[in-house]
């Protein structure tokens, strides 16, 4: 069973602990770009190893620092700073710090936007289910959007981080 969103829809939702909201979705405007807020606590995990081949995505800091890891490299982007995580590079983000970590999220084309209202229904989940595996595979495929679920034990503790 399908839980695809209307481009247009609004939403507050939140994936483990990452926080997301839709800002400006891609209907609004021209240029087929979206806008996503998103909030993480301090010393967490965002998502597993994962990579896109349709879209970009660009993360402006507002509050808190990010952590980067794109390609095997790490970044640190303080406040008021940016960071580009190109399609088709296997990347993941996390909050080091001690204080939350707000950003935006500018996504172009804008339709990945929409995996985050989309994957709420589903994330987290326990991937031993193979009924809510399998809605999590399909929302990805739809997507092209390929996570390693299997990096997050490793990254969680060589970083010190929770998911």
């Amino acid at each position: 069973m399908s839980s695809q969103v209307t481009p247009s829809a609004k939403y507050d939702v939140t994936l483990g602990k990452l926080g997301a909201r839709l800002d400006i979705s891609r209907t609004e405007n021209e240029a087929n770009v979206a806008i996503v807020e998103h909030t993480l606590p301090a010393h967490t995990l965002a998502a597993p190893l994962h990579r896109h081949s349709r879209e970009d995505e660009i993360s402006y800091v507002l509050e808190g620092e990010m952590t980067v890891l794109a390609d095997d490299e790490l970044t640190t982007v303080p406040a008021e700073e940016s960071v580009v995580k190109g399609r088709d590079a296997w990347h993941t983000f996390w909050n080091a710090g001690d204080e939350p970590l707000r950003f935006l999220e500018i996504i172009a084309p804008g339709e990945f936007s929409e995996f985050f209202e989309e994957i709420s229904h589903v994330y987290p989940f326990d991937p031993a289910d193979g009924e809510a595996l399998a809605r999590f595979e399909e929302i990805c495929d739809r997507y092209d959007f390929e996570a390693d679920l299997e990096s997050v034990p490793k990254l969680c503790e060589e970083h010190g981080l929770q998911m």
